[in-house]
């Protein structure tokens, strides 16, 4: 057996199915596409979710829920995590810059404290938002909760 004897297995490969190559391919006329409709003519391309006239699923489920526009989304950041960055720092001081600049949020975050976790420095903490338990505890170290 040479390079130039291998051959695939009988069966194995097909010809390609040639369309619009005139009658006698057997594949000439309406070129395998039928007669009629939407299908057999140039430039079709079917929409998104369609199902052949037939109410799509996406219009037979019932609408539910509600999407507030006015809410307003705060990035959660507890004491303990505070603390690990007094800690870790050694500053006395946290602002929303020291938190973005530690990659705890992004500069267009709002940014609330919350109270979980224990403090052990005296902190003046800045903030959009706090828990109440979050002020207290900052306030019950002798820190400042101060509120942008």
């Amino acid at each position: 057996m040479e390079l130039h004897n291998l051959t695939p297995a009988a069966g194995s490969t097909h010809k390609k199915k040639r369309i619009g190559r005139g009658e006698g391919s057997g594949h000439g006329g309406t070129s395998t596409r039928g007669l009629n409709g939407a299908k057999s003519r140039s430039g079709y391309s079917r929409k998104l979710g369609f199902e052949g006239g037939q109410m799509p699923l996406q219009r037979r489920l019932p609408k539910f829920g509600f999407r507030n526009p006015c809410r307003v989304e705060y990035k959660a950041i507890n004491i303990y995590t505070l603390q690990a960055l007094a800690e870790k720092t050694g500053l006395n001081a946290i602002g929303v810059d020291t938190l973005v600049s530690a990659g705890l949020a992004s500069k267009h975050d709002l940014i609330k404290i919350l109270g979980q976790g224990e403090l052990k420095a005296a902190l003046e903490v800045t903030a959009h938002a706090f828990s109440k338990s979050a002020a207290a505890a900052i306030e019950a170290k002798e820190g400042k909760a101060i509120k942008l």
